[in-house]
């Protein structure tokens, strides 16, 4: 029970990475606030799976590129969970279609940076000042790989991963001195619901490049997290970490 007594937000909780990050974070003892969007039924059924295993959860709708629906979001939590949040994984995203150079737009652009940059600064603009208080607190991003690999017609998205990464080590500076952690974890390609459309002669493309032979799974993800959530990790900040079985390397 590595984080009892600890409240942990997972925005984009409902699926994908964020639900299985939910359940895990869950299982060593934190209150879990399962973020989303649009899809209530699937975050009350991940609330409903943790606490049909003895866990803590809540479900909160927000939309975290919007700073008064951020605050809300937060002001929500720490009621239904009775105190602050302790941990915060920023893993909700949006569309990610691929597009050329030529036929990208600034806007194109811009909505990969809402998810990325714009709303994780709103959250921590929102959770900082208790963490200060409390004299801690973790943040995680939830980057890619693609910050390595640079794939084409994916520009748009890559630049706005990218921007976390400095973004994680400017924080990590700031934030040290109040015991406030910030890293970014990259996972690699790994299928999830919304990578239902993609065919299988692509998964196995890649999978042939990864030297570990296998594609990831999100419990590789989830265990990541919760490695550093968890005290842990308690002298690890400003880091950026791949998980995708050596698929890339990269600082």
């Amino acid at each position: 029970m590595r984080l009892k007594g600890k409240v942990a937000l997972v925005t984009g909780g409902s699926r994908g990475l964020g639900k299985v990050m939910s359940q895990v974070l869950a299982s060593e003892g934190a209150y879990v606030i399962v973020n989303y969007a649009h899809q209530p039924e699937a975050a009350e059924q991940v609330v409903r799976d943790i606490q049909s295993r003895n866990g803590q959860a809540a479900a909160c709708q927000a939309d975290v590129t919007n700073e008064s629906s951020v605050y809300q979001l937060i002001e929500q939590a720490e009621k239904l969970a009775g105190s602050s949040i302790d941990i915060v994984i920023n893993n909700a995203t949006g569309a990610q279609p691929t597009k050329s150079m030529a036929q990208s737009t600034w806007e194109d652009y811009l909505q990969q940076l809402n998810f990325s940059v714009k709303g994780p600064l709103y959250i921590l603009q929102a959770v900082w000042p208790s963490m200060k208080e409390k004299g801690r607190g973790s943040i995680i991003h939830i980057g890619s790989e693609v910050i390595h690999n640079g794939p084409a017609h994916f520009a748009h998205y890559a630049t706005a991963k990218s921007a976390m990464l400095g973004m994680t080590r400017s924080w990590a500076q700031e934030l040290g001195q109040h015991g406030i952690r910030v890293n970014l974890l990259n996972p690699g390609f790994i299928p999830v619901e919304r990578h239902e459309d993609v065919g299988e002669q692509a998964i196995e493309d890649y999978r042939q490049h990864v030297p570990m032979q296998r594609m990831g799974v999100p419990m590789d993800i989830a265990q990541a997290v919760l490695f550093l959530a968890s005290d842990d990790s308690s002298f690890i900040t400003g880091q950026s970490i791949t998980v995708n079985g050596g698929n890339t390397f990269g600082i």
